[in-house]
């Protein structure tokens, strides 16, 4: 008697040894995206890297999101298990944590007085930042804050010269949560789609962290040209 077909596989799928290499970044990271705490990791970085910027929050978003794009495609064949990253809570998380820091540094820097004055003018980077600021937000415009959140340590610069510059919540805040949701949404779309086209494999998730430096490298070049006044 001939032996039952076997049932046809997924294309991607993770045979019972894990021998392909299309959830490799699941498979990898699973422990850590597959519990509660990613958002918890996530919003901490997010939060505190307006301090540290060398803290890889775009990183570990991408990260996520990619292992996201991995778990959920796996649980739909019925491959493995569906507790992976929800979307929209990843994205949540790092916007909120986005705005919440860099409110912090902004009331840190109100709070500075003339210590931080003091630092402000000795630092081009600061002085000429906090000036554009100034000019962006009398126009009514903060796209420069939004600008800001993609560059490599933009986002300090701005939200300590806000705060420095005694710029009004009302003026700053709705800015930062635009530049927060913005940021949020490109750096889970990287990891998402990039897991989509090019596999859940640590290239999908290189080639999404190279879009996102280039994003900010892009958004740096924007930030030199905007005028001073």
């Amino acid at each position: 008697m001939a032996a039952p077909a076997a049932p046809p596989r997924h294309r991607g799928a993770v045979g019972p040894r894990g021998n392909s290499r299309e959830f490799a970044v699941l498979e990898v990271v699973g422990a850590l995206t597959g519990s509660p705490w990613i958002y918890a990791m996530v919003a901490v970085s997010v939060l505190f890297d307006v301090f540290v910027p060398v803290l890889p929050s775009g990183v570990l978003v991408i990260t996520a999101a990619t292992a996201a794009a991995a778990g959920s495609g796996a649980a739909v064949a019925g491959e493995v298990p569906a507790r992976v990253p929800d979307i929209l809570f990843l994205t949540l998380s790092a916007a909120t944590a986005s705005v919440l820091g860099d409110m912090a540094a902004y009331r840190l820097a109100w709070r500075g007085g003339e210590r931080l004055d003091r630092a402000i003018a000795r630092s081009r980077r600061l002085r000429v930042a906090q000036e554009r600021l100034g000019a962006a937000l009398a126009r009514g415009g903060g796209a420069l804050v939004v600008l800001a959140r993609f560059a490599p340590a933009g986002r300090s610069v701005v939200s300590l010269g806000a705060g420095a510059a005694r710029r009004r919540v009302r003026d700053f805040l709705p800015w930062s949560a635009l530049a927060g949701i913005s940021w949020a949404v490109y750096s889970v779309a990287l990891g998402y789609f990039g897991a989509q086209w090019l596999g859940a494999t640590w290239l999908a998730t290189g080639v999404s962290v190279l879009a996102l430096f280039g994003a900010g490298s892009g958004a740096a070049l924007l930030m030199r040209r905007q005028p001073a006044s």
